[in-house]
């Protein structure tokens, strides 16, 4: 007979950075982790879309403790608009919905920025990672629902230009 209380897994603990490929959602990730090294515990400070790739903080063991301390950090993104379309999802994921042939400058992007940097609101997309009554928006938007998000107020400590061509903008924020 089994004995009940025993925890699985090994007394491991620590930090990792994972390089979470495209098409991984980060609960999985988490969990592949966790099998690999079979760890009794593992989290992860932050979540990154399933489309999105990036470094995953993921905290085995005792570090779990320390998460919310690196979850309040600052954060840096790069990503990449393409000028253009629209597309239902707000990502490439999606259908695109409407096309146009206007092509913002690079000045013209530029000039942009300071409206998007400092405290501002933000309305996130239904496509989202947020959770909406304990499941994703994007899993509820992919389902048909349509979910009221509301803004809120976030800090975009600075927003820069990496590269500009005529069809897509690269921006680190």
């Amino acid at each position: 007979m089994a004995r009940r209380g025993k925890k699985k897994g090994r007394p491991i603990s620590g930090w990792l950075i994972l390089d979470k490929p495209v098409g991984m959602g980060s609960t999985e990730a988490v969990s592949k982790i966790k099998w690999l090294f079979q760890a009794e515990k593992a989290g992860h400070a932050g979540t990154l879309d399933p489309l999105a790739s990036g470094m995953l903080p993921i905290a085995l063991g005792e570090a779990t403790k320390t998460v919310p301390y690196v979850q309040d950090g600052a954060k840096i993104y790069r990503f990449t608009v393409a000028w253009g379309q629209e597309r239902s999802t707000d990502d490439l994921e999606g259908p695109v919905t409407k096309e146009s042939d206007l092509r913002p400058s690079e000045a013209q992007v530029l000039a942009l920025l300071p409206k998007y940097t400092g405290v501002i609101m933000q309305t996130p997309p239904q496509f989202s990672a947020i959770k909406i009554a304990g499941e994703r928006a994007y899993d509820l938007a992919r389902d048909g629902a349509t979910v009221d998000i509301p803004a809120r107020e976030i800090e975009i400590g600075r927003l820069d230009v990496v590269e500009h061509g005529a069809d897509h903008t690269v921006f680190e924020v």
